[in-house]
């Protein structure tokens, strides 16, 4: 049998459930973190493309040199040839002369004697008779040779403007080349990054620990790693700048240490160069071990990186006093 009452039941009311906001947090992280890392890709990507049609216009320019370098070597050999014709027909016209001034020689002699006789007289009429055709043969080619000369004069001419102009754009061509060949160096200065500054306490046994006690350590490990897209397969040198807790930069010409000359900063103190050899479009991991000969002192190392003449990147170390039973 059923029953009612007006009594308010002893079961809880279902309460409304509590806005988590847990996920919706997580949620926004993760999008950000994946739209940084989306910019980034689209950013080394854009770099690359760059990168590619710097080398591709380099590439077109040493072409274009070449084949104007070629014109201008075809334009050389021409002029030669033009003025070593000229100076073939002036010979030509020497000889012409020389041989009409016998002529004339043998002719006069005849005709300066008192007397002369029959066949002196037919032998002179056939000299006069040679002498005008060997004049008339002159007269052509002297014509011609006037022809010749005012077309050498203008073809010189042409070819002076020609070669002027194929030396304005020879010029032209290797400035660009260079400019463009100076883009691309500054292009494929390495990159360095996941920089580390390890200082290691070495002990006689050949055992090695990490401590940050200053005088317990014997070395500082720096490792870091390089890459770039369009750098050349093969080995370059990267300089390694350490500066002390005094400010001064560390230098041990005994163990390598010396200057380069910057872009930015001039003449730079390095205290290590480093062989590195680059694989093209490879990441190279790089770790080598400062140890000098003086103890390192407490305060903060800051480790600068140089490659090409640029600083690629930068760290620091602190080294503590320690403790009094350190």
């Amino acid at each position: 049998m059923s029953t009612t009452t007006n009594y308010p039941s002893a079961t809880p009311q279902s309460q409304p459930p509590r806005k988590d906001y847990k996920n919706l947090v997580i949620g926004l992280l993760a999008a950000g973190f994946l739209g940084t890392w989306g910019y980034l890709l689209w950013n080394n990507n854009k770099q690359e493309q760059v990168q590619t049609q710097q080398q591709s216009t380099i590439a077109k320019v040493t072409e274009d040199k070449g084949l104007i370098q070629k014109n201008f070597d075809d334009a050389l050999v021409r002029l030669d040839s033009l003025t070593g014709e000229k100076n073939k027909l002036s010979t030509q016209l020497n000889d012409r002369d020389g041989q009409i001034a016998k002529l004339k020689s043998n002719i006069r002699g005849i005709l300066g004697k008192a007397h002369i006789t029959e066949a002196e007289k037919k032998k002179a009429e056939e000299l006069i008779k040679e002498l005008n055709d060997k004049i008339s043969t002159l007269e052509q080619q002297v014509a011609q040779l006037t022809q010749e000369n005012q077309q050498l004069n203008t073809d010189k001419t042409q070819l002076t403007q020609d070669k002027e102009k194929l030396t304005t754009d020879l010029s032209t061509t290797t400035t660009a080349k260079q400019d463009l060949e100076k883009k691309v160096d500054v292009a494929s200065t390495l990159n360095a990054s996941n920089i580390s500054v390890t200082p290691v306490q070495e002990k006689k046994n050949g055992k090695e620990k990490e401590t940050t006690t200053a005088k317990r350590v014997n070395k500082l490990v720096i490792g870091f790693d390089v890459a770039n897209r369009i750098a050349q397969t093969g080995q370059t040198d990267v300089y390694v700048c350490i500066t002390g807790p005094d400010g001064k930069p560390i230098s041990v010409p005994a163990l390598g240490s010396g200057t380069f000359t910057s872009r930015e900063e001039g003449d730079k103190v390095f205290t290590a160069k480093v062989p590195v050899d680059i694989e093209a479009g490879k990441t190279k991991s790089v770790q080598f071990a400062w140890k000098q000969s003086t103890n390192f002192e407490k305060g903060s190392y800051k480790i600068e990186i140089y490659h090409n003449g640029f600083k690629i990147g930068e760290g620091t170390r602190e080294l503590k006093k320690g403790g009094l039973f350190s």
